[in-house]
């Protein structure tokens, strides 16, 4: 890798993903990359054998998407509404695989997430999905801890 071209900032939409927010403009900044905020809307499939099925699943999973869509547009306008080259995506299915799949797609060159999302059970059942990231991706991932105080 000569340059960091394009930077992948998975959001959760959840109170950590404001927290990495700093990282992220330094480093997009730094390079004057092209941004990419993608949010993985976790296909009812893939946690279907452990909460059990979902009734209307297909039209809730729809619903889900859009509500993603609207809340990622909501992020980029608060947090990087001075950022012209940014590119917003929201996906289904399992969260590690899909920004796996993207990083590949879209040539990504760096990623920045944060090393925390999910908590309790679900964290145990699914894993985390930083570190299948970290462990599997093909390009340097910078993760941040959002808890911790600079």
């Amino acid at each position: 890798m000569d340059k960091v071209n394009k930077v992948l900032f998975p959001v959760d939409l959840s109170e950590v993903s404001p927290k990495i927010v700093p990282q992220v403009k330094m480093m997009v900044g730094q390079f004057n990359a092209q941004l990419h905020l993608v949010y993985v809307a976790e296909s009812l499939e893939y946690s279907a054998g452990v909460y059990g099925p979902v009734v209307g699943g297909r039209d809730f999973e729809e619903e889900l998407v859009k509500s993603a869509e609207k809340g990622l547009e909501d992020f980029e306008r608060q947090h990087f509404s001075g950022y012209s080259n940014t590119v917003r995506a929201v996906l289904r299915g399992d969260p590690a695989e899909e920004l796996l799949n993207y990083i590949e797609a879209q040539q990504i060159d760096m990623v920045i997430m944060g090393t925390h999302g999910r908590k309790g059970l679900d964290k145990i059942i699914f894993g985390s999905v930083a570190d299948h990231v970290v462990k599997n991706a093909p390009v340097p991932v910078l993760t941040v801890n959002p808890y911790r105080k600079a």
